[in-house]
């Protein structure tokens, strides 16, 4: 466990605002001392990473709870987006850097401003953008969040655990049972009813990163057994195939 000042001086982030992310919601302290002390372990840290990842992508504080806690949020595929957008960062830097090296050796003969340029790193952060923010499915689940508090929230997500929990308990059938279908249908019904209209090709796309590997499948196999994440996977390509025919 870490206390604010510590995770002010590791992450940057001034310990007001630190606790302005406990009073809204977005990063509550994982324990609070009977003097009233706020304590972070490990998991509030990888939190705040995300926090600090999206913020640099400029979206508001209160879309940034949002994303994290939605059901589809994926921490391999934000990495890489942090990832790419310090690459980027990095490569102005080092642009900027021989600049003015150059510079400082010959003067300012060449024109050039190439190293000012912003609109890669612009256009990066603006493709980030579109994929967390901007979709119609994330528009519908903004609006569906409004007012929802966060003992509701978690509970939804224990009830669509639940139905990868009893995905877990029939691994061992036919992916294509009648059983596994029946879930499949009943796990795109239960998103569209409470985070937005799950869509065939949606619902293809998150049978995908269930079983990709990543944390989905991590979380997936914890709730009902490894391999749970895979057959979940076939199941939902059983059953649309079903529906095509």
């Amino acid at each position: 466990m870490r206390t604010v000042h510590e995770v002010s001086k590791i992450s940057g982030v001034s310990i007001r605002a630190l606790h302005h992310y406990d009073n809204i919601g977005l990063l509550p302290a994982s324990k609070v001392t009977e003097a009233g002390y706020r304590l972070y372990d490990d998991t509030a840290m990888e939190r705040l990473q995300m926090i600090l990842l999206f913020k640099e992508l400029e979206f508001p504080l209160k879309e940034i709870g949002r994303i994290i806690d939605s059901p589809d949020f994926d921490k391999d595929k934000a990495l890489e987006q942090q990832i790419g957008l310090l690459e980027l960062r990095k490569e102005r830097i080092e642009n900027l850097i021989d600049l003015a090296r150059e510079i400082k050796t010959i003067g300012v003969k060449n024109m050039n401003f190439d190293a000012f340029d912003t609109r890669k790193i612009d256009e990066y952060a603006e493709k980030a953008k579109v994929t967390w923010g901007q979709t119609a499915a994330y528009k519908e689940f903004e609006k569906k969040s409004e007012g929802r508090t966060k003992e509701t929230q978690q509970k939804m997500n224990m009830e669509m655990m639940d139905i990868f929990r009893r995905f877990g308990e029939i691994r061992g059938q036919e992916a294509d049972s009648e059983a596994a279908v029946a879930l499949a249908k009943e796990l795109q019904d239960y998103i569209s009813a409470n985070y937005y209209a799950c869509t065939d090709e949606i619902l293809s796309s998150l049978g995908e990163m269930y079983a990709c590997g990543g944390e989905f499948t991590t979380n997936i196999d914890r709730v009902g057994g490894e391999g749970t994440a895979v057959f979940a996977h076939n199941a939902i390509e059983a059953m649309l195939s079903a529906k095509s025919r």
